[in-house]
């Protein structure tokens, strides 16, 4: 049985072919113009889609969109990136073009059923996805479906309080908040390993985190501990409410790699009740950047079934 899958990002929009088994088949990906719109990305959509639908002669689409999104009808609340989908009703509008059953979920949770079927959480049973980039987004698989909760509900990780002044996750964990935290700790000590290797940049100064923790950088150092250790706070209450097997790190600060992930770990047990230490094991994601096209397919598959 072949499928189909959509990742509609503020970044990036891939279509891909493949199986219930998650393997990719056919891509076809475009970077996105934030300047055409959402009109510009259904443009593309509609004319790579009766492409690969003539080619590969799928039974299910489904679909990961990077906002709020009601999933039970596909239509889109909006795009805090893109504008021009407000009230977008894209499931109705994709099965005015396919034949098949389509299938549409906010990507955060969409990645979350990618990584708990065929990444990093496989074998696990709950699987609690964060995913780390502009913003904070969550998911939480059990027994191999998401998790929804009440309309409007969804694991949203990113808008956990940190404390009762209102700050959130994403005030502190999102990559903008971390590229700040890294700007303002390169101002107090510009002779940095951390300082010398941002030299220059004007933004995302996070991606340059890895490369000071591989030299060691003290700067570097005290960042991913901060950092760290707020997200531990957040996932200790997922923890004490849900108890994931298994808490999956994905998204653009997750490509520190290692020591991002045993940061979080070794924190986590110091927020969480006695009896429930040492906690989940949390991973990477092993997916990479396919945990969205690939739980595409695997929301496709629940389509079908």
């Amino acid at each position: 049985m072949t499928l189909l899958g959509i990742e509609i990002g503020g970044t990036k929009l891939q279509l891909v072919a493949g199986d219930a088994q998650g393997r990719i088949l056919d891509r076809r990906r475009f970077s996105v113009d934030p300047s055409a719109g959402g009109e510009g990305i259904r443009a593309r959509i509609a004319a790579a889609l009766p492409e690969l639908v003539a080619e590969h002669g799928p039974a299910a689409l489904g679909v990961g969109f990077g906002g709020p999104v009601d999933w039970q009808t596909g239509r889109i609340e909006c795009s805090h990136q893109v504008a021009g989908w407000h009230e977008f009703p894209l499931g109705d509008w994709l099965r005015g073009i396919v034949p098949f059953p389509v299938a549409v979920e906010n990507d955060a949770n969409v990645a979350a059923l990618g990584e708990a079927l065929h990444g990093a959480g496989r074998g696990s049973d709950p699987v609690f996805w964060i995913n780390m980039g502009s913003g904070v987004g969550g998911g939480l698989v059990v027994d191999g479906k998401l998790y929804h909760g009440a309309k409007p509900g969804e694991a949203e990780i990113g808008h956990v309080r940190l404390d009762k002044s209102g700050t959130t996750v994403e005030d502190r964990c999102a990559g903008w908040a971390v590229d700040r935290k890294i700007r303002a700790a390169i101002a107090a000590d510009p002779s940095s390993a951390l300082a010398r290797l941002c030299q220059g940049t004007t933004s995302g100064e996070a991606r340059h985190l890895a490369a000071a923790l591989a030299e060691g950088d003290t700067t570097a150092t005290a960042i991913l501990a901060e950092v760290a250790d707020d997200l531990a706070f957040a996932l200790s209450h997922v923890v004490q409410l849900f108890h994931p097997q298994v808490i999956v790190v994905g998204g653009g600060l997750s490509l520190v790699g290692d020591p991002l992930r045993a940061a979080i770990a070794g924190a986590l047990p110091r927020y969480v009740m006695d009896s429930f230490r040492p906690g989940p094991r949390v991973a990477l994601a092993g997916l990479g950047e396919d945990s969205v096209p690939v739980g595409a397919l695997a929301l496709a598959a629940a389509a079908v079934r």
